[in-house]
């Protein structure tokens, strides 16, 4: 483990947010005194689910040596693997680029091919005119896709262990094109970080997927994957410069090189995510990711979302299944022109309680739509303002797409709320206080 990694000194450019714009070569004994303001900060008791059944410290309780601050993709996974599951604080500085060589050089997607495998080719295999559109794609064109896809995913994935604390330098730290992947640890906290544009170089053509078919893409910003005990506060979650709305259109399809911004699946459970922003996407937010999957939900998949800022996102804002889930003081922006589909997805066996929300929308969207039944499921959706104005947002639902009736009462009443804003303010506190380089401190 190169000693910059893990013994540095602040330059005098930037304060708080784990305060260090520079990192140089120290002595061991020369190390910084960490800003327990920031650095160290555990979950505050009594926020969120994630501070019920014991507490969220992350690597507060990290020694000198195991404080690092990293620059790349190759720090980053060092760091992880020098301390393994020790407490730790990771500090992010400037730009991690997943898709990178080893120098953290970025690259392009044609590092990855594999077995003459390109994209021209791979169109001219499955065309449905070729192919036809009864059956998904096989044979060597495809095989040349996996193969290709396993080496993208040894670069994009990162794996986080348990007692860590993710924190970002300054106010533009940014992971592009990475998955941290929180999966099967325990007591992580991700602060202060832009996620951007997590993209697939080799989606897989389904022609069977719906109607027309579709592309189907792997890779989310953040998964939080089978763990408990995760706060993730003060990120921005978006796209990037590669919006999906930007993408060509392949066999009548978007190349859809995304897939979501930020899940929460597989029996993870004991989480907040609070003060976040996630904007400009489509499939934004799962918390539990398949209907079959309740053996290993069920009782599971406790989550708290409050003060986050949803923009222009298209759904999954977020959809819902078997969870216990608390969603409260968020504000949900769609703009003029922006593809809206609905908000809350209620799913399997969900138990979505969701108050004291913000909804700024355009005139002329339904707002039956808001709300969208997958599975028969019951939830409280109490003291929502849509536009300014308290809105029934059940009943509002249940006039207006009475095919999809939905039963109100989710079962529960949430206690883990340290503050509870009136939803006319939420508009103008979460758009001024959510998202990276706005943690108090920063």
């Amino acid at each position: 483990m190169p000693a910059r990694m893990r013994h540095v000194r602040a330059l005098a450019v930037a304060t708080g947010c784990a305060s260090l714009a520079l990192a140089v070569s120290l002595p061991a004994q020369a190390a910084p005194r960490p800003d327990r303001g920031t650095e160290r900060a555990v979950l505050p008791q009594g926020d969120g689910w994630a501070a019920a059944e014991g507490s969220t410290t992350g690597g507060s309780r990290a020694t000198a040596d195991h404080v690092y601050t990293v620059s790349n993709r190759a720090e980053l996974i060092a760091a992880f693997r020098d301390a393994g599951d020790a407490p730790k604080i990771v500090r992010i500085a400037g730009t991690v680029h997943g898709n990178s060589d080893a120098a953290g050089t970025p690259i392009g997607c044609e590092a990855y091919q594999q077995n003459g495998y390109t994209l021209d080719k791979y169109l001219a295999a499955y065309d449905p005119a070729v192919w036809g559109t009864g059956e998904v794609p096989s044979g060597p064109l495809e095989d040349a896709r996996v193969a290709s896809a396993k080496q993208q995913a040894a670069a994009v994935n990162v794996n986080v262990p348990s007692n860590t604390t993710i924190i970002g330098v300054g106010k533009d730290a940014t992971i592009v094109g990475a998955s941290l992947q929180v999966k099967n640890v325990s007591n992580v906290i991700v602060r202060n970080l832009t996620f951007e544009d997590t993209y697939d170089c080799f989606p897989q053509w389904d022609p069977t997927d719906g109607d027309k078919g579709a592309w189907n893409s792997e890779y989310d910003n953040l998964v939080v994957y089978g763990s408990s005990h995760v706060w993730v506060d003060h990120n921005t979650f978006s796209d990037g410069d590669r919006p999906d709305a930007d993408q060509p259109s392949y066999f009548g399809q978007i190349f859809q090189q995304h897939d979501g911004l930020f899940d929460i699946v597989r029996g993870a459970d004991l989480v907040t995510v609070s003060w976040n922003i996630l904007k400009d996407h489509d499939k934004t937010m799962l918390i539990g990711n398949s209907d079959g999957a309740g053996a290993s939900d069920r009782g599971k998949l406790r989550v708290t979302l409050h003060h986050n800022l949803f923009k222009d996102v298209k759904e999954r804002a977020p959809r819902v299944r078997f969870g216990q889930v608390d969603s409260y003081n968020n504000h949900f922006v769609a703009t003029e022109g922006a593809a809206y589909g609905y908000t809350y997805g209620i799913g399997a066996e969900s138990r979505l309680v969701a108050e004291h929300n913000a909804f700024t929308l355009p005139a002329g969207l339904d707002k039956a739509t808001i709300l969208k039944k997958w599975s028969e499921s019951s939830l409280t959706a109490g003291d929502n303002y849509v536009n300014g104005r308290k809105t029934d947002l059940i009943a509002v639902h249940n006039a207006g797409v009475p095919a999809e009736h939905l039963t109100e009462g989710a079962g529960w009443t949430p206690v883990l709320r340290p503050r509870t804003d009136s939803p006319r303010a939420v508009p103008a506190l979460v758009d001024r206080q959510a998202g990276a380089g706005r943690m108090p401190g920063c």
